[in-house]
């Protein structure tokens, strides 16, 4: 078996260390594993399968010896340092905002889009989606190829993990402060998160959706080629620790009866259907934590259109969300004959 050399970008985050514990759990065919991140946390270590692994300099690192890089420091590192490693020949796979609308840059969902891969040596380079994105699409691409979608309305309920480990700590400090009747003073949100809910997830734009909620739309456009499905999302930040869960309402072009819907999702890869609403069976954040599949419930027609169905989507947003579904990019390069180094 022909192994690879791995490099984390951003390996001291939350999705960095999920992507290495993937990588573990998948038995991905390693042969050296590098952690990289910033110089201030360079000296570190992190763990992967077992083993303790010191984080090295991003701004120090050679790429010429690695075969596939997995991207996840933020955009604006990943502007700077990606097409470096693509121009020295490393199979970038990259999980922040920068290259997703990129014409020449691969989106890809296994699940959806594995075809859009084969673009990806015009720049070295594969873009993996939004989280709430990869979950709604998963779910969504058995029903589009039965009766191809025409509108998506989607509330998102997302985890504060989606924002990082600082996010994290905020929720779980103010959850303190609040039940000992001390005061809080937000850093990481604008608002309060504990006990709350906050309609904004990234900055607003002059359209006045927010950045997440336009990455959602074109996201889809461009994952299921599709420039005349219409999309409108609002997202909000829950205090939940893991787990974006959505409500989404589609119309097809023809009908689809719930049933029909449950059929289709039932044999779909990456699906697990949690459906049963007499006996309160539904997927929540907590059935997903930690767990691969994308959960899907609560399917049921719509009373007010004919073509409408809604469906209840809940999926682990650091694994399918972020990580798994790069390491997933990862094997089907190396499906796809990748010749390592």
């Amino acid at each position: 078996m022909k192994n690879y050399n791995v490099a984390v970008v951003g390996a001291t985050g939350a999705v960095g260390k999920t992507m290495l514990d993937i990588l573990s759990e998948r038995q991905f065919p390693v042969n050296k594993i590098y952690a990289l991140a910033s110089s201030r946390s360079a000296g570190r270590f992190v763990n992967f399968g077992g083993q303790r692994i010191e984080v090295l300099d991003l701004d120090k690192f050679d790429f010429s010896n690695i075969d596939i890089g997995l991207f996840s420091p933020g955009a604006g590192v990943s502007k700077i340092y990606a097409p470096k490693a693509a121009a020295a020949g490393c199979a970038v796979i990259d999980n922040t905002s920068f290259f997703r609308q990129d014409p020449e840059v691969p989106l890809v969902i296994p699940e959806v889009n594995p075809q859009a891969i084969d673009i990806y040596k015009k720049r070295n380079i594969i873009a993996n989606p939004n989280c709430s994105t990869i979950q709604m699409l998963v779910a969504l691409k058995p029903l589009h190829d039965f009766s191809p979608i025409k509108r998506v309305i989607i509330s998102t309920y997302q985890a504060v993990s989606g924002t990082g480990i600082p996010a994290i700590a905020e929720l779980a400090t103010q959850a303190k402060q609040l039940l000992s009747d001390q005061p809080v003073n937000p850093e990481v949100y604008p608002k309060q998160i504990a006990f709350n809910a906050l309609p904004q997830i990234d900055s607003f734009m002059d359209n006045s959706y927010t950045r997440e909620e336009m990455k959602m739309h074109n996201e889809t456009r461009k994952i299921l080629d599709d420039t005349e499905i219409m999309i409108s999302a609002t997202a909000v930040r829950v205090p939940v620790f893991h787990g974006h869960c959505e409500s989404v309402l589609i119309e097809t072009k023809q009908p689809m009866s719930p049933d029909k819907a449950r059929e289709l999702l039932s044999g779909a890869p990456g699906i697990k259907l949690m459906d049963d609403a007499k006996n309160s069976i539904y997927p929540t954040a907590i059935d997903a934590e930690g767990q691969d599949e994308v959960f899907v419930g609560r399917i049921r027609a719509d009373l007010s259109n004919p073509n409408g169905l809604w469906l209840w989507i809940v999926s682990d947003n650091l694994r399918k969300g972020a990580a798994l579904n790069s390491v997933q990019i990862a094997e089907l390069l190396v499906e796809k004959g990748l010749q390592p180094k």
